[in-house]
């Protein structure tokens, strides 16, 4: 199992997201190619209700420490309730009006 299946699998395992997106983003770092050392995960649950954010953090630090310990490098955290996930979408669903012209 590769880094980026391992965090997936602790995450699932763990906090039962709604919707979960892992995302290798080493290539876009000065790392060896097919390097598994920079992640960003994007994480929906109930379970980070009534949690603060420093708190939702510390959680999937502690979830993935082994991986933290084992070369990741940088880890960027997205993590939300459903209903703050909700409104984001609301927030980034809507297009730009047409100002017309062809």
């Amino acid at each position: 199992m590769n880094v980026e299946q391992s965090i997936q699998k602790k995450i699932i395992e763990s906090v039962s997201p709604d919707y979960l997106e892992v995302i290798n983003e080493s290539h876009n770092h000065n790392v060896p190619e097919n390097s598994e050392t920079h992640f960003k995960v994007v994480a929906v649950t109930e379970q980070f209700e009534g949690l603060a954010r420093v708190r939702r953090h510390q959680l999937l630090y502690q979830i993935l420490s082994e991986e933290l310990q084992g070369g990741v490098h940088a880890l960027s955290l997205h993590l939300f309730t459903p209903l703050e996930w909700q409104e984001r979408q609301k927030q980034t669903a809507t297009s730009p009006l047409c100002m017309g012209g062809s």
